[in-house]
């Protein structure tokens, strides 16, 4: 199993949003990369980071923060927010992160998602932020009527190196994750899945790790 501590910046500081609630959000002393630095300093060697801004502006936002993050923390970085061309995912790489998290541009363009899959081998993630089953874009500001599981069986012969499932009810509470639902839509696809979402605590992930799921 592999364990992805997140960092969500938006305006340049690290937030904490609940439920993906704008008018619920708490700010950090820690910088960014201060807290990308901790992490690795307490043996995470994956860290998964998501520019707030650029999911909700549909563009790369905090890049040189960001860019700073990669160069000088060992740690392999995942990145999403805001990435909506094959343009910006070449240059996340060639920066050197290790995965790019594609969201809002997979759903809504899914040749988009399959050339990039086809063009960055293994490279490729996506996000989905579901609330009730059914997909949110946008930094969560635009609910579909596309189900999460009807959209991965569409996308699972890309070569998608994993699908981050967040339950938006779970995001930021603090409260646990969604494991049910989670299990559920692991069981019905083969993509590798991680669950995001309300993950606090170590029962949390002792919970997520004896379900010795292969996804």
């Amino acid at each position: 199993m592999v364990i992805l501590p997140a960092i969500d910046i938006k305006d340049g500081v690290c937030v904490r949003l609940v439920k993906g609630d704008f008018r619920q959000i708490t700010s950090y002393e820690n910088t960014p990369i201060d807290q990308a630095r901790t992490y690795f300093k307490n043996g995470f060697n994956n860290i998964h980071i998501v520019d707030i801004d650029g999911a909700l502006h549909g563009r790369p936002v905090n890049s040189i923060l960001i860019r700073e993050i990669i160069q000088k923390v060992k740690s392999r970085i995942q990145i999403g927010g805001g990435i909506r061309t094959i343009d910006d995912i070449s240059r996340w790489i060639e920066l050197g992160v290790d995965k790019v998290v594609m969201g809002t541009a997979a759903v809504e363009n899914i040749e988009l998602l399959k050339t990039a899959c086809n063009k960055f081998e293994n490279k490729i993630a996506v996000s989905l932020d579901v609330k009730d089953g059914l997909i949110a874009l946008s930094g969560w500001k635009k609910q579909t009527n596309i189900s999460a599981i009807d959209f991965i069986k569409k996308i699972q012969n890309f070569g998608i190196s994993r699908i981050i499932y967040t339950d938006i009810y779970k995001d930021g509470t603090k409260q646990g994750p969604n494991i049910k639902d989670a299990v559920e839509l692991s069981s019905k696809v083969k993509i590798p899945l991680v669950i995001s979402g309300g993950i606090s605590s170590i029962e949390d992930i002792e919970k997520i790790k004896s379900l010795n799921n292969p996804n």
